[in-house]
């Protein structure tokens, strides 16, 4: 049905039409599709920050200082300006006290992180929009080479010391830190954390331990649980209690793990007498799931001996990948290679599935990355393997293949064009577990609303390969003109010499304002532009 595009008429409609139940929000998104940005400030004046994001409620915009120690927080404020004269011209060219980053941006705090040898990790924040609370990470350099010792991985890299800052982010106060000393956890766009309501699930990649914390309202960080060598909170003590049968030199094999992050890193390696706690439940699973298969005993041999007993060291050496949060009892476990864990082409490696219920201590789940099962499942019901808060609702539309027609189309026209059906079925279950608040909830990116060239950008924060083209957002209804347009980079391009480089894109997450910027490979300022409604 077609729509007018005059604001007036939509908002006369919407006094007189009720919207079927349940689609009041969906109803008023449509406002965007009028409500777009229409003016570019190119080559802004501003601090030379690193730009990392907008919360998803708007009140704040995160950035570093560009020697990674500092935290610097704005508030967006819309913009406002006086002209001389009788008569407005809506297209004559802003004042410069306009176009500046300041008459976009209040500062409100800039708070040190950073302590010694330290550095921000510019590619991880997470928000908590029920307290207002931030989560940012600072580290040591990575050591490539080090030893595997207490329990660690051998292959794996070694961080001396990873600190986790709890920050109230309305006045910039500390409130809480978690250490993590002579570990490894993947902090590049939030690989290796999650956050989840009041849970945060972090994964220690050397120790092969998922801790799990709770996020007080009070600001604390509270040690919930600790999966990996142990599931339950009395293994170790039963563990302990019947080392004493064994003798003392035993004993002291079996629990030689090193407790410097307030937990025993016993995973398995030749040292140790046991697998880990979490891998015993994996191998009991698999067991027990291919011998429920067959109900022949010489059938069921067979199947043990070929599906389980010829692959039983690889699924010894797997190790965990990443972690999401399915609710608050389940997680989803991504394991793999330790090259697969520490390479940044994962994608080629084999990999697993697998759904842990921290309640029973059982693994419930097992799938591989091309097994059709669990793609049929992320087909279905792609927004579950989101797993927003509760408490975000604009996390609620974002667009996926399960709830949006476009979205369905685009995964069809992929699985059409794929060379073989398990090589999509791979690359479509890479992205599991998804990385936790990489998506921006802002309508510009509604695939009902407008169409747009995903290579170029889209809603997963991500660097883009910058083009010296604007990038084109077209209605998807009647009569599917030109809404608006967002170019990086100078206006006229780049004429210096220098290569395009990348490109990043903030959008906010209701008010038609955006970010965007360039950064080319030379030592050269970012350019940014601000793409607003004027």
């Amino acid at each position: 049905m077609y729509r007018s595009n005059n604001v007036a008429a939509r908002i006369f409609n919407r006094q007189i039409a009720t919207p079927p139940p349940g689609t009041s929000f969906h109803c008023a998104r449509r406002f965007y599709e009028n409500i777009v940005p229409n003016h570019t400030v190119y080559d802004v004046e501003c601090p030379d920050h690193s730009f990392r994001k907008f919360t998803v409620d708007g009140q704040y915009l995160i950035t570093f200082s560009r020697n990674h120690r500092d935290l610097i927080v704005y508030r967006p404020k819309w913009l406002s300006f006086s002209y001389k004269g009788d008569e407005i011209d809506m297209f004559q060219e802003l004042p410069s006290s306009a176009q500046k980053f300041e008459s976009f941006f209040n500062l409100i705090y800039s708070v040190s992180l950073a302590s010694c040898n330290e550095l921000i990790c510019k590619d991880f924040f997470l928000y908590m929009e029920s307290n207002r609370f931030g989560i940012f990470a600072t580290s040591t350099a990575q050591i490539q080479d080090a030893p595997a010792v207490g329990g660690a991985v051998p292959g794996v890299p070694s961080i001396e010391k990873i600190t986790f800052h709890l920050l109230r982010l309305e006045d910039g106060e500390i409130l809480d830190v978690k250490v993590f000393v002579n570990d490894f956890v993947n902090l590049a766009h939030n690989t290796g954390v999650f956050l989840y309501d009041d849970l945060l699930a972090i994964v220690s990649l050397r120790y092969q331990i998922v801790h799990i914390l709770q996020i007080r309202d009070s600001g604390h960080l509270v040690d919930v649980r600790a999966i990996g060598a142990f599931c339950r909170e009395d293994d170790e003590l039963f563990l302990n209690s019947s080392s004493q049968c064994v003798g003392v030199s035993e004993r002291s094999r079996l629990l030689a793990g090193n407790v410097e992050n307030g937990y025993h890193h016993n995973e398995s390696n030749t040292d140790n007498s046991f697998l880990s706690g979490l891998k015993q439940r994996l191998l009991s699973f698999i067991f027990r799931r291919i011998w429920n298969e067959e109900t022949d005993h010489r059938l069921r041999v067979q199947c043990l001996t070929k599906s389980f007993y010829f692959h039983f060291q690889d699924y010894v050496d797997l190790i965990i990948w990443k972690v999401q949060f399915l609710d608050r009892q389940h997680l989803l476990l991504k394991l793999g290679s330790v090259d697969g864990g520490v390479s940044r082409m994962a994608d080629h490696h084999r990999a697993f599935f697998a759904v842990y219920d921290m309640e029973t201590t059982e693994i419930v789940a097992f799938y591989q990355n091309s097994g059709d099962d669990l793609y049929l499942l992320f087909e279905r019901f792609c927004n579950h393997f989101h797993a927003a808060s509760r408490n975000s609702l604009c996390m609620n539309f974002i667009s996926s293949h399960s709830n949006n027609i476009h979205a369905q189309e685009q995964l069809r026209s992929l699985k059409n064009k794929a060379a073989s059906y398990s090589q999509f079925v791979k690359k479509m279950l890479v992205s599991l577990p998804f990385n936790c608040q990489s998506q921006s909830p802002s309508p510009y990116f509604d695939l009902s609303l407008f169409r747009y060239d995903e290579k170029l950008i889209s809603a997963t924060d991500r660097h883009r390969q910058s083009t010296d083209h604007p990038i084109k957002f077209i209605l998807r209804r009647p009569p599917y003109s030109l809404r608006f347009k967002i170019k990086s980079g100078p206006e006229g391009g780049i004429t210096d010499g220098r290569t395009k480089g990348i490109s990043t894109f903030l959008f906010h997450p209701f008010l038609p304002l955006a970010l965007s910027i360039q950064q080319t490979t030379y030592l050269h300022p970012s350019v940014i532009n601000i793409h607003f409604r004027r």
